[in-house]
């Protein structure tokens, strides 16, 4: 088995939709439905969805769910891991030749959805790594959220878009000086808590 990191630039996301909602499993289908997927290879089973391709599309694909299953004024959270440079992933090359135009922005800027989240990045492989990763903690501060420190997180409140946007930043600035990247999230829109 291969351990060494990866070289491939694939980026992947492994999700699960959480609506807590009697009506669940039709706020799943449709948003799955909806959502512009063809430019990133997808499987959804009965536990999440996994989705891969180039990074522009994988975090359009997975804002656009989230932003349609939230748009239903229900609790809904959504928990993934995106990675980057994982040892043996190679297959989906195909999706890599697609142009960089998000196909779902468009649909997705009229939603505006408030949100709080967790995210936790690893650099794997860097023996400097809480350096790479305080230094995204503080662009964030920069990007339009409001940043707290969580147990083992960092948390961001604010618009989705602007949580979705630190997140990509965040992992595509880390992306190009280390080979193997993950990132944990859980985010989360319309909670009782809030209120």
């Amino acid at each position: 088995m291969n351990t060494a990191c990866g070289t491939s630039r694939i980026v992947g996301c492994q999700f699960t939709l959480l609506p807590m909602s009697d009506d669940f499993v039709d706020i799943i289908l449709s948003t799955l439905n909806t959502v512009n997927t063809s430019k990133v290879w997808k499987d959804t089973d009965d536990v999440s969805t996994c989705i891969r391709g180039k990074m522009v599309h994988v975090f359009d694909v997975t804002k656009a769910i989230f932003l349609h299953a939230a748009k239903t004024g229900k609790h809904v959270a959504m928990s993934g891991t995106f990675s980057i440079g994982c040892p043996g992933d190679s297959s989906g090359d195909v999706y890599m030749d697609e142009t960089d135009d998000a196909l779902n922005e468009e649909l997705a800027s009229s939603i505006h959805q408030q949100a709080g989240c967790k995210f936790a990045l690893y650099p794997m492989g860097r023996e400097d790594y809480m350096d790479t990763i305080y230094e995204q903690i503080d662009l964030s501060k920069s990007r339009g959220v409001t940043v707290s420190h969580s147990h083992y997180a960092t948390r961001l409140d604010g618009d989705a878009h602007d949580i979705f946007q630190a997140l990509q930043e965040a992992f595509e600035n880390v992306q190009t000086t280390v080979s193997h990247v993950t990132m944990t999230f859980m985010i989360s829109a319309n909670s009782p808590s809030t209120k």
